[in-house]
This record gives C-alpha cells, sequence and structure tokens, in this order.
C-alpha cells in the first residue's frame, strides 16, 4: 500500500496540481489500488473545495462512504461535491430524513445518506441497493455501518478527522 502525506500546503493547491499534472482519472487509479492521501485542512472552506473538485470528475456510479465523528465535516465535503456536479440547490444533512436526492448535471443524480440515527436500515438497505444500480447515480453514504453488506467492496472510502488543538481536519483518501 502506497502513503501518501499532503501536508502544510492548501490542499486546493495541491489537488489543482494533481488534476493538471496527473489528471483526477489517474488519482481513481491509485485510489482503486489503496493508495491514500492525506490532506491536512486548514478549514471548511477547504473541505468544500475538496469536495468540489472531486465532483467535477465523477461521471455516474461511483459509491462514496463517508467516515469520521460527528461535526468533522461529511455534509460539507458533500456540499462542495454537489458543487462539483453542477447542484445548485441548498445540500443539508440528511441526519433526520436519512436520504435526499439531488438532479445533477449530465443527467446525473446524487443520493445522499446518513444513516447515524438507524442501528438497523430496515428498507433503507433496499432503497440504497436500487440507488447503486443505476449508472447515473453517484451514492454517499454517512455512518454506513448499518448498510456495509449492501456497499460495493469498491466504494470510495473518505476518513474526515478532527486536528488536535481546531487546526483543521485531515482528510484521507
Amino acid at each position: 500500500m502506497s502513503y501518501y502525506s499532503i501536508a502544510k500546503m492548501s490542499a486546493v493547491g495541491i489537488l489543482g496540481r494533481l488534476i493538471t499534472k496527473l489528471t483526477l482519472n489517474w488519482l481513481s487509479r491509485c485510489l482503486a489500488f489503496a493508495t491514500i492521501f492525506v490532506m491536512k485542512l486548514k478549514n471548511a472552506d477547504e473541505l468544500n473545495e475538496l469536495g468540489r473538485e472531486l465532483g467535477t470528475a465523477l461521471s455516474g456510479g461511483e459509491v462514496i462512504e463517508l467516515v469520521g465523528d460527528v461535526g468533522a465535516g461529511k455534509t460539507t465535503f458533500t456540499q462542495g461535491l454537489a458543487r462539483g456536479l453542477g447542484i445548485d440547490e441548498p445540500v443539508s444533512s440528511p441526519s433526520f430524513t436519512i436520504s435526499r436526492s439531488y438532479s445533477a448535471r449530465d443527467g446525473l443524480h446524487l443520493n445522499h445518506y446518513d444513516f447515524y440515527r438507524l442501528s438497523d436500515a430496515g428498507i433503507m438497505r433496499d432503497e440504497i441497493a436500487e440507488s447503486l444500480t443505476d449508472p447515473q447515480n453517484i451514492t454517499v453514504v454517512e455512518w454506513g455501518a448499518s448498510v456495509a453488506d449492501v456497499l460495493p467492496n469498491d466504494r470510495r472510502v473518505i476518513e474526515i478527522k478532527y486536528l488536535p488543538d481546531g487546526e483543521g481536519r485531515e482528510v484521507i483518501l
């Protein structure tokens, strides 16, 4: 497993260089082969921008599982992802509604799930399983333990952690 630490630089600038020099296609291939990128972000704006940059590269059929404590920035990341997909409407946490769907560019759909309040996904397991079969869907899952058996093995797991002393976030891609 390869390990790259990207620290003490703006994550947005780093990602911009990755896009230009290596393309996000290369980054996708690295993620598929268990390469780990660790990015240190200074604030929520950088986390949102990282989501936006990755959102521009999505083409449908992707499944992203977001892992992190309450308030770590999973929804902030998803808001940026939605912007990158051309979604103009406000994107909010589906903590109480469990799921939210948004129409995106090029006929794509963003389906955002949050299973924080469910120890057993019940009928939502069927809904997410159906979402995963449509290649026009991009599926983002927060607190996915209750549906882990439904999620594909090749999903992208993005972990967001608090840094000590409120110095921002660490994002593991």
